[in-house]
């Protein structure tokens, strides 16, 4: 039985932005949904799915589609981004590797 995911009304929203951009950014090219799917070796079929914004696609797919379709995800150069890239490399590393729930009770009845 294939059990179905919920998601937040924010994702839905997200998604189907993302679905028009790269469906925008596509036609803009001129580009053909066969060409696109191709180019980024999916069908037609996932495809539309993804310019629906409908979830269930793998990320690096959707990324991939839109990449070759023109659409900037986060807005901002290749060295802007390389730039976030080692700074937040930095603050995970600052970090504990794993986050483990707490043993002992909290006392805050007062």
């Amino acid at each position: 039985m294939k059990r179905t995911r919920s998601y937040s009304k924010v994702t839905r929203h997200a998604l189907s932005i993302l679905g028009k951009l790269i469906r925008l950014g596509r036609i803009e090219r001129g580009m053909t949904a066969q060409d696109l799917a191709d180019r980024a070796g999916i069908s037609r079929a996932t495809l539309y799915t993804i310019e629906k914004g409908k979830p269930g696609s793998e990320i690096g797919t959707v990324f991939e589609v839109a990449a070759l379709a023109g659409v900037r995800l986060f807005g901002d150069d290749d060295r802007t981004l390389a730039m976030h890239q080692v700074r937040l490399d930095e603050k995970l590393t600052l970090l504990p590797k794993s986050v483990r729930p707490s043993k002992r009770d909290v006392d805050d009845d007062f």
